[in-house]
């Protein structure tokens, strides 16, 4: 069973932070960092039904509330069964949580590939998202991110792996 959670409080009102989730996955999106990652696409504005992913990894929304939550269902054929979720807590003082949870169930392959490559991947890009929305909502950012020497490695192995196919 896999069970993730990132947190981070954000001070900065939620409606700032709604309006960065409010535009995940269209043209000029602010939160997902594309810069050092494969963009997130949607087929259309985020809404339940939406289709879409970053690089390998698909999936759909299942649940939307505008400016709060998005929550989307892995497509299987990517060797999950399960779930992940980004919602906004207000909190006093204008300030604002930011939660991400995945949950699910690793099949084939990816029991071996989740805990190896995949799930290092996807706790950096989590927190370089969370950086993201630090950084547009605040100005400023007070402990960014940094990459594991794991991430790093893997970065360069799969960026590797494409130049020797041909397929970048």
């Amino acid at each position: 069973m896999i069970r993730n959670v990132h947190e981070r409080v954000v001070d900065a009102p939620i409606e700032r932070l709604g309006a960065l989730l409010d535009g995940l996955g269209r043209k000029g999106d602010r939160l997902w960092p594309s810069r050092n990652w494969p963009p997130m696409v949607l087929d259309r504005p985020v809404s339940a039904g939406g289709e879409g992913g970053h690089g390998a990894i698909r999936y759909h929304v299942t649940e939307y509330e505008p400016g709060a939550r998005v929550r989307f269902a892995f497509d299987p054929a990517t060797g999950i069964e399960g779930a992940h979720e980004l919602n906004l807590d207000a909190l006093s003082n204008g300030r604002c949580r930011m939660r991400h949870v995945l949950v699910g169930r690793a099949r084939g392959r990816m029991r071996l590939l989740f805990p190896l490559a995949i799930e290092p991947l996807h706790d950096a890009v989590v927190e370089d998202m969370f950086d993201n929305a630090e950084r547009e909502t605040t100005g400023t950012l007070a402990h960014p991110a940094q990459w594991t020497l794991r991430v790093r490695l893997l970065r360069w192995l799969f960026r590797e792996g494409k130049t020797a196919t041909g397929s970048e």
